[in-house]
């Protein structure tokens, strides 16, 4: 089930269990994975894309690998908010991963590469290592956002 709103992904959760971030792009997509106290998001891997149904099966191993409970999806909006190709493009993939049997929340990730390339920069990380990691770093910079909207959700209750 494919969810943009917080609060109903998280009536969808079982109580605790490890989230997986993806930030899908039209090569690669980047994995992060956080806690099970839904905590901290970390980067994880990089899936080099191919064939969807290869993906899936890479998508499927990760999960079951790390026991995720719970997909986060970047969801490439305009600056403005409005959709664009890359969005529905996002979408599309969303909706595929449907035999994963996982509850999805789609997150805003406007400015989740941007962050993370500047701080790889302030950090003086080569321009080849920041092509390496920045994939599975902005997935983290997305888990991250949605964990803490779930924290506060949960302070707020």
């Amino acid at each position: 089930m494919i969810m943009t709103q917080t609060e109903e992904f998280a009536a969808a959760l079982a109580d605790g269990g490890k989230l997986a971030g993806l930030d899908v792009g039209t090569k690669t997509i980047g994995l992060a994975i956080c806690d099970a106290g839904w905590h901290f998001a970390g980067p994880s891997d990089t899936i080099r894309r191919t064939k969807f149904t290869r993906d899936l099966e890479q998508l499927r191993a990760f999960a079951g690998r790390e026991h995720v409970v719970g997909l986060v999806v970047g969801l490439p909006l305009n600056m403005d908010g409005s959709e664009s190709p890359r969005t529905q493009s996002v979408r599309a993939f969303a909706r595929n991963l449907a035999p994963l049997d996982l509850p999805l929340l789609l997150w805003d990730e406007r400015w989740s590469t941007q962050a993370v390339e500047r701080a790889m920069i302030d950090a003086d990380v080569s321009r080849a290592k920041r092509a390496a990691k920045v994939d599975a770093l902005a997935a983290a910079h997305i888990l991250q956002g949605a964990i803490d909207a779930l924290a506060n959700l949960a302070g707020s209750q």
